[in-house]
Formats: structure tokens, sequence, C-alpha cells
């Protein structure tokens, strides 16, 4: 048990300055901001909670590289964690609940003794809360109760994985407190997955909660979901001369879960024509040998879904390769395929039910206009809202960044650096 004074001296430390280079990169400002971020955190725990920490954790936001809603049909995915991310100063709660207070989103408590889920939380922190309390619990794990502050610099609704980032937060917390920090990357993910499906009422796969536990690229292979493969790929993309950023077009992801559900709805139900559960268990062939038929039986966006699925899946081990093969141009070129299939078969870069807001779409046309040969931009994330991701040679970087926020604004444009520790408990 630590004291706020304890722990700010901690902060100041070489050693921990030392940490926090490998999480945000070692520039001073960036290091002088974070540790001014995590002693405001302090002083905010102990506003709420009193002077009794326990530690520090941290667990980063993700972006998808590759494999555009693929997780979810046992596909691959390419993804990365980032140097934005969820921090939680902890400390001991005098009752059997959990309370948190976070920066911006008020205060919640779960009762350690009501944790069934309610269709009435769906959406709510509440319920991500319960659901990675009963995920711990179905896997025979310590749980307990807990008082934390948190503050997240992952931007909500902007692909970078908000709530995954959250979920698997509480997770490295349970796992920190009350299980000896064992419980391993992969383990907190499927638990966050569990409580984002069941809980939150979101049917998404699992490459958002991975990415955020696991740091650095990751290639993942969900074929068997309950044991996905996953390999970490060392490349440095700014050795390469270029820049990864993330734009925030500002349009609220709020009233879309049925626009995300139908891709994986459609999905599955050209699978079952095949008497499968998911794309990923049809041979490509076999699905192209039979569209005939199911053209006659489906329709024409659940196929064309179904064919994005398939190249997608493909391109995705293409990417790893070329990345493993430090082949930055041919990279670039699967990147942008990517995204123009995501476009136009996966279909999931604006709400169908209101044509004449399409946000994602005019920042790909005019991020096309502004690079011309400079870099790639794909959509980012699920779709329908949010961002886009481009991939910019450095010297052009903060040429685009001007011309893209004078269309959605001051600070859309983020910066990014690939992280290569995911969850992290800090002290």
């Amino acid at each position: 048990m630590y004291s706020a004074n304890d722990i700010k001296s901690m902060i100041e430390s070489v050693d921990f300055g030392l940490t926090l280079s490998s999480i945000y990169y070692s520039d001073f400002p960036m290091l002088s901001y974070q540790k001014r971020r995590y002693a405001r955190a302090v002083d905010k725990y102990v506003k709420h909670f009193g002077d009794e920490i326990i530690g520090i954790f941290s667990t980063p936001g993700r972006t998808e590289v590759g494999g555009n809603h693929t997780d979810h049909q046992h596909g691959q995915v390419l993804a990365a964690s980032v140097n934005l991310d969820a921090i939680a100063v902890v400390g001991p709660s005098a009752d059997n609940c959990i309370h948190i207070a976070s920066s911006g989103y008020g205060s919640i408590n779960v009762d350690l003794d009501d944790i069934a889920p309610n269709e009435e939380e769906f959406g709510t922190s509440i319920a991500l809360v319960k659901g990675v309390v009963r995920g711990f619990i179905k896997k025979q794990l310590k749980v307990g109760p807990f008082c934390a502050y948190i503050t997240s610099d992952v931007i909500s609704g902007s692909g970078l994985s908000s709530s995954a980032a959250f979920e698997v937060l509480i997770g490295a917390i349970l796992s920190g407190i009350y299980n000896d920090m064992r419980i391993t990357p992969k383990g907190i993910a499927v638990i966050g997955q569990y409580a984002e499906n069941r809980y939150f009422g979101k049917p998404c796969g699992l490459m958002d909660q991975m990415a955020c536990s696991l740091g650095g690229f990751s290639y993942i292979n969900f074929a068997d979901p309950t044991r996905p493969i996953v390999e970490s790929i060392s490349f440095d993309l700014a050795a390469k001369g270029y820049s990864l950023c993330i734009v925030d077009t500002k349009a609220s992801h709020a009233n879309l879960t049925e626009s995300y559900a139908q891709i994986p709805k459609e999905m599955k139900a050209i699978a079952s024509f095949f008497e499968k559960n998911c794309l990923g268990d049809i041979q490509p062939q076999l699905f192209y040998d039979r569209l005939p038929e199911l053209a006659d039986t489906f329709s024409h966006r659940a196929i064309l879904r179904a064919i994005h699925f398939f190249e997608e899946n493909e391109r995705v081990a293409l990417e790893v390769k070329a990345l493993k093969e430090n082949n930055i141009d041919a990279f670039l070129g699967l990147v942008q395929k990517s995204g123009d299939s995501s476009f136009k078969y996966l279909q999931n870069v604006y709400d169908t039910t209101n044509v004449n807001i399409q946000p994602l779409s005019l920042a790909l046309a005019y991020s096309d206009h502004l690079l011309k040969g400079k870099g790639v931009c794909r959509i980012h994330g699920g779709g329908f809202a949010g961002t886009i991701q481009a991939f910019i040679e450095n010297p052009h970087v903060n040429a685009y960044k001007t011309e893209i926020e004078k269309l959605f604004g001051k600070n859309t444009c983020r910066i990014l650096h690939i992280r290569e520790r995911g969850i992290t408990k800090m002290l």
C-alpha cells in the first residue's frame, strides 16, 4: 500500500521515467505531459477515495492495420497497439463493490453481489465491469472489490477501441490485485470480448481486446477463437520514413449497433448455406464455385460482404509477409486495397439509413486528393462513423495534418507511435 506522496515520488523517479519512455516514446514534451497526467490522476483518486493506493495500471488503444471485420468470422487480422492509453490509479474498497470515477464520465458503482447481465445496462460502463467480473468467475479466477480513478487518452468513437481498452484495463486490475498479475494478455482479451458480447450488447470479434492486451504489431489468426494463434512482428514504421495518422471525423457511433450487427449476421448467413458457422471455415474456391446459387438465395450485399472477407483474409497474410520482408511499398499497396474493399464490398463506410451524412467518405476522398503518391488511406475500425487511417511519408505529414484539420477541426488528426508494451502494471 502506498500514499499519494509515495506514488508521486515514484512518478518523478528515473526508473519510472524509463518505463514512460518505453510506452510513450522519449521526447521530452511527451514525458513531461505523461508525468503531469499521472500525478493529476493520483490527485483525483485521493479526492474521490482517499490516500491509500495499491498501484497504477495502463492499457493501450489499438489500431487495426489489416483484416477489417474478419475476426468474428474466424479469420486473420493485423493490428497494433498505439501510444494512447487508459490508466487507472487503484486502491482498496471498504465494501463489496467496485467504485470507479473517471475523467469526463462521472462515477459508477458495481455491487459484486449483483453482476447478472441486464439489457437495460447495454452500452454502459457498468455493463462492461460486470461482464469482466463474471468472465473472471467463469474461468475460476479470483475477483474482489476495488476503487479506481480512470483517465483515458483513447478517443471515444475513434476506432482506437476505447471500450476494449476500458474492459482490458478492468481485467488488468483484477489480474494485478487478486491474481498476482498471472492472467495472460490473451486470457484477459477473451474475457473482455465476453463482456462486450454478453453484457454490453455489441457482437464484436476478439481483435480489439487482443490488440489492446498484447502490444506492438500483432498478427492474430482466429481459426480457433478460443485459442487464437498470435505472432508479434518487429517492424519500425518510422525507420521506413512513414508516420501513422488517425483522423477523427467527429461522427458519432450512436444508434449504429444494428449496422454493425448486420455484418456478422449476413456473413454467418452465407456460411450457413455451407452448413458452417463462420466464413473462415469455408474454402474460398467452394464459395466462388457456388456463387450463382448464392445469388439466387441471399441479398447481394451479404454476398459482397462474404467476398470482402475471403479477399481481406488472404490480404492479411500478404501484409504480414510484406512487413517481415521489410517491403513497405508492398505493404502500403495492400493497405490501400483493404480500404477499397471495405468501401466497395463490405460497405461499412457510411450508414445507409442516412446517406446524406458521409464524413468517412469525405475524409477518404479528400485524403486521396491530398496524398497522391505520398501515402495511402483506408477506413479505420468498425466503420460507419469515427476515423480513417493514413500512412504518410514523413516530409508530408504536417501539411496533411494542416489541410485535413481545416475540414474536421483542430487536433482531429493524431500522429501516433506503435506501443510495444500492452497491459502494464506501472507501479
